[in-house]
C-alpha cells in the first residue's frame, strides 16, 4: 500500500512539476488577467491588463513582469516576489486569463464572419475557422495558411475535409499571432446545352462528366451524351475543345457542353 501511494506521489509531481508545454499560451500586451492569492481574497486583482512593458500590477509588490510567460510561471513569479519581499509566507498564487488581446489570426476570403480573432490557449485551425462561422457555401473546401517561418512567409494549402481524418492530424495546425488564414471561392465548372439546368457548379474532386450531367439535372429530351465536349481554357487563355467521355476527369473552369440527338 506505501508503495502504491509512493507511486502515485511521483506520478503527480511529474504532471504538476514538467515544464511548460510549447504549445501553453503566453500572456502578451492587452491580455486581461486575474489573479486569486489564497487565503487573501481582500488581495484578488481582476481584469489586471498586460501593459506594452509586459508587467500587471499586484498588491504589495506592485508592477510584476509577466509578459512572455505562462499563467502558471506567473503565478510563481508573483508567489516569489510576495514571499521574498516579506509580505505572505509561501503564499498559493493562481492567474487566469480572463479575455485573450495579445495574440491574433486574420481569417479572409469566403467565411461568414471574415475579420481579426483572438487566440487562446491552443487554437487550432478548425477552432479559428468555427470562430469566424465556418467557410460559406461559396467558400473552397482547401484554404490558405500563411504564416511566417523563420523570418520567411509560407504559404499551406489545407485540405479541410481531410481536417479530422485519423492519419492527418497535423493539418489541423496550432494557430500562432499573425498567422493569416484565406478561403478562396470554391473552384466551379459549367454546363450547357441539352441539360435540364445549365450553369455553373462547385467543382468537388475527381468529378467526372457523368456526375456533371447528373448536377445539371440530367439531358432533355432532345440530349444525348454521345459527342460531349469539354471547352478548357490554358493558362494564356486559349480555348481548346476536347471530346469526352462519362469518365474523364473536370478540371477547374471546364465548360461541358452537350449536344442534341440527331435521332
Amino acid at each position: 500500500m506505501m508503495r502504491l501511494i509512493i507511486m502515485l506521489c511521483v506520478s503527480m509531481l511529474a504532471v504538476f512539476g514538467a515544464p511548460a508545454q510549447a504549445s501553453e499560451y503566453l500572456l502578451g500586451p492587452g491580455d486581461l488577467v486575474s489573479v486569486d492569492i489564497f487565503g487573501h481574497p481582500d488581495m484578488r486583482v481582476d481584469m489586471a491588463q498586460v501593459n506594452e512593458k509586459d508587467e500587471i500590477t499586484v498588491p504589495l509588490v506592485g508592477s510584476v513582469v509577466v509578459g512572455g510567460m505562462t499563467t502558471t510561471d506567473a503565478a510563481a513569479r508573483i508567489a516569489t516576489k510576495l514571499d521574498s519581499g516579506g509580505f505572505i509566507v509561501k503564499p498559493v498564487v493562481n492567474v487566469l486569463v480572463t479575455q485573450y488581446f495579445s495574440k491574433r489570426v486574420v481569417v479572409l476570403g469566403q467565411v461568414a464572419r471574415p475579420g481579426k480573432y483572438p487566440l487562446d490557449s491552443v487554437s487550432r485551425l478548425s477552432d479559428v475557422l468555427a470562430l469566424a462561422g465556418g467557410i460559406s457555401t461559396d467558400g473552397s473546401s482547401t484554404v490558405v495558411l500563411v504564416h511566417k517561418q523563420n523570418g520567411t512567409v509560407v504559404r499551406t494549402p489545407v485540405d479541410t475535409r481531410m481536417l479530422f481524418q485519423p492519419n492527418h492530424p497535423e493539418l489541423d495546425a496550432v494557430m500562432s499571432d499573425g498567422d493569416i488564414i484565406y478561403v478562396p471561392r470554391a473552384e466551379v465548372f459549367y454546363i450547357y446545352g441539352e441539360v435540364q439546368h445549365p450553369g455553373a457548379y462547385r467543382l468537388e474532386k475527381n468529378m467526372n462528366v457523368m456526375q456533371a450531367i447528373s448536377l445539371g439535372g440530367g439531358l432533355t429530351l432532345k440530349g444525348t451524351e454521345k459527342g460531349v465536349q469539354i471547352r478548357r481554357t490554358d493558362e494564356n487563355g486559349n480555348v481548346t475543345a476536347l471530346p469526352a467521355k462519362s469518365d474523364t476527369l473536370l478540371q477547374t473552369n471546364d465548360v461541358v457542353y452537350l449536344n442534341e440527338s440527331l435521332f
